[in-house]
């Protein structure tokens, strides 16, 4: 009898199980039969979207947002943005979205119905850039990272949705004339340094995480007294950082709207006074876009008045630094003569040069070098 009780209670345990099993495998099935990768180098794409000559959006977002299992958003993301050309860079994590990317105009609604169709995505605002470039993506890249924006911060030690008061262009214009507000630039220093606006504070730092305590630390005697804002690109850094100095006891916390981004735009369209200096930084293959005329920064290696962002093309080095023209021409695009000379050599040399060296994001170093004579 216990034999034949077994035997009831395993034979639809083991239905059951296999079922399981058969519907995991057609799952898996359906995703890798489905292209969750680029099928084309970088170099192949710029000549498509040349030969295309069709018009491209650059546009970024970003929503704070629980989403529970990340590679399958991952997935659904790549498969429904790659059939809509779509390329760009976009990280995803528990936390959220943080998304920069390039999507032919002529799908772009469809595009746009696509993200409305997600929950926490319907009518999230978009910062389309100013200067469109085609090429400001060659590939789609969405990524699973633990947080959208490195931060270095214990997201459980203080409520990350008391956020700070947000204000728009003609509202922060007014704002940051006031006598008792401090302007603060959440940014790097290699952003800032081509474009920040008038009487900002900009911290000489390296990294978001580097600037949270460094702020807090500077501005410790005024959390009570003086109206805090900030700024950043397109707003991201701004919704964690306001939330963070109001957990650490800052009474009065205001944050652009939108980032530079959407403050370009909006003192375009209701003809208000431009108080931003020069160039706002992007993280896509333009480097920056223009927000006015002025040039506060200058060429790295002869000290000429420029503003233009260029990686070393020594692949062994890729600093990102500050050159113009002239110099570019002069040095091969190089940061220094070590880079020129190993630039200039065959290829396969080059390669063999790099042959057992780490090579990850944190060799390349963002304008800090002792090769850049006229950093400031």
């Amino acid at each position: 009898m216990a034999h034949k009780g077994f035997r009831c209670i395993s034979r639809p345990f083991f239905i059951c199980t296999f079922a399981f099993l058969i519907e995991i495998f057609f799952n898996l099935n359906y995703w890798y039969s489905m292209q969750l990768y680029n099928t084309l180098s970088a170099k192949e794409r710029e000549v498509l979207i040349e030969t295309a000559g069709k018009e491209r959006l650059t546009i970024s977002f970003y929503n704070y947002a629980h989403i529970g299992n990340t590679s399958i958003f991952r997935n659904h993301l790549f498969i429904h943005w790659n059939e809509l050309d779509v390329l760009g860079r976009i990280y995803i994590a528990h936390e959220g979205i943080n998304a920069q990317l390039s999507v032919p105009a002529e799908n772009f609604e469809q595009f746009k119905k696509h993200l409305d169709s997600i929950s926490f995505l319907e009518n999230v605002r978009l910062n389309i850039a100013i200067e469109h470039d085609n090429k400001s993506f060659l590939k789609l890249k969405v990524k699973v990272r633990k947080k959208i924006v490195a931060d270095g911060l214990n997201d459980a030690t203080f409520d990350v949705t008391n956020k700070g008061i947000h204000v728009g262009a003609k509202q922060f214009n007014a704002l940051i004339e006031d006598p008792d507000a401090i302007l603060v630039d959440m940014r790097n220093h290699y952003e800032s340094e081509i474009g920040h606006f008038k009487n900002a504070r900009t911290p000489d730092v390296d990294t978001f995480r580097d600037s949270l305590d460094i702020i807090e630390k500077d501005l410790a005697a005024h959390k009570e007294d003086k109206k805090l804002v900030m700024y950043c690109t397109g707003g991201i850094r701004c919704e964690k950082a306001s939330a963070y100095y109001k957990h650490k006891g800052f009474k009065q916390v205001y944050q652009l709207e939108g980032g530079i981004i959407e403050y370009a735009r909006q003192i375009d369209q209701q003809g208000l006074e431009n108080k931003f200096l020069g160039k706002n930084f992007v993280f896509d293959h333009r480097r920056g876009e223009r927000i006015s005329e002025d040039i506060i920064s200058q060429c790295h290696q002869c000290g000429k008045p420029c503003d233009t962002h260029e990686n070393c093309a020594n692949e062994a080095c890729h600093l990102l630094f500050i050159q113009c023209e002239e110099c570019k021409e002069k040095m091969d695009n190089c940061c220094s003569d070590a880079c020129q000379e190993v630039h200039n050599l065959p290829y396969e040399e080059q390669k063999a040069l790099r042959k057992g060296k780490g090579a990850s994001n944190k060799i390349f170093k963002k304008g800090r070098s002792p090769v850049l004579k006229f950093k400031k």
